[in-house]
């Protein structure tokens, strides 16, 4: 990766982790509510925000800065087992 890819990776990164954090703002405030009128404006912004949290995450992946790995399906099935019982 050259000089110009890995700032666009460290800006996209910081970007989509501040994003995270909005949403995590938007969700504490809407469960805190205390009216129906203000759970309603938290609640726009968190579907607002994770749609922008979407969007910069699809950016990141098609350029190769976000990869995914997979879960061995041993650890899958693990960790369903634990939360069904």
């Amino acid at each position: 990766m050259n000089t110009q890819q890995t700032n666009d990776q460290t800006l996209a990164t910081n970007i989509l982790n501040l994003e995270k954090g909005v949403c995590d703002l938007y969700m504490h405030g809407a469960i805190e509510s205390a009216t129906d009128n203000v759970r309603g404006v938290f609640s726009s912004g968190l579907s607002e925000s994770l749609n922008m949290q979407k969007n910069i995450y699809e950016t990141m992946s098609s350029a190769g800065m976000y990869q995914m790995c997979s879960a061995p399906q041993q650890k899958i099935d693990s960790v369903r087992q634990k939360f069904s019982s």
